[in-house]
């Protein structure tokens, strides 16, 4: 599915934000991507997603390069970002429709997606009202319906639980794993480590740009959870 391999990104001041970084993340997979504010998780997934440009190394999906096929990749990706930003001036509804013209989604299925998912969220009694009337919680929901709309194979998530309620919280939880068990993929990174620990089966760790531990859950943790293991690792 997903292979990043020698990734580095170093920003225009100098600083590497990531250095040399590899892994895979494969059908099935639904992998959780953890680290301290400022590791490099968020330059990682954006790199996959071509937002930002990197100086070396290679992201493949499908074993097609992401630079050499952007369009082609982008395709078949979807991704939620941290504060998700929507044009506040349509509804959710002309929001979702104007997402699923873009990724050639038919009326019939996307009639059925949207009304599944926004029942499964909370917002179908919300999707004729204005984006700028939503909450945060909302417009993550929103663009949580609009990733999962057009059936990705693989999705890209960062901190995709803040603002959620807990029916919300548990519902994404189960499409998450519902996607994989279908044969796609996710990637996501979390501070909610009690959620990662249960929820993946593979766990990878960035530590000031580069992955320090990488690999199944199982193995990573051990006898310990996933905080000792994290707190450990951070020298903390």
């Amino acid at each position: 599915m997903l292979e990043i391999k020698n990734l580095t990104k170093i920003y225009p001041n100098g600083k590497k934000a990531v250095s040399n970084l590899s892994m895979t993340v494969a059908d099935g997979d639904l992998f959780g991507f953890i680290g301290k504010n400022g590791a490099g998780k968020t330059t990682t997934l954006k790199a996959c997603l071509t937002i930002h440009d990197f100086n070396s190394g290679d992201i493949l999906l499908n074993g097609i390069s992401i630079k050499s096929a952007p369009l082609e990749c982008k395709k078949k990706m979807a991704y939620v970002p941290d504060s998700p930003i929507l044009e506040t001036y349509l509804t959710g509804l002309q929001y979702l429709n104007f997402i699923c013209d873009i990724y050639d989604v038919s009326t019939h299925t996307r009639r059925k997606r949207i009304y599944d998912l926004s029942e499964r969220l909370g917002m179908k009694d919300k999707l004729n009202d204005l984006i700028s009337s939503y909450s945060h919680g909302m417009k993550q929901k929103i663009s949580l319906i609009g990733a999962f709309a057009h059936d990705p194979l693989l999705l890209i998530l960062d901190e995709p639980f803040v603002g959620l309620d807990p029916e919300a919280f548990v519902q994404l939880k189960c499409m998450m794993k519902e996607l994989c068990a279908s044969g796609g993929s996710v990637l996501f990174s979390s501070h909610i480590l009690d959620v990662v620990e249960k929820t993946c089966n593979k766990i990878g760790i960035i530590q000031n740009g580069k992955l320090i531990k990488n690999g199944n859950t199982k193995d990573i943790l051990g006898t310990s959870d996933l905080e000792d293991v994290f707190m450990e690792l951070n020298g903390e």
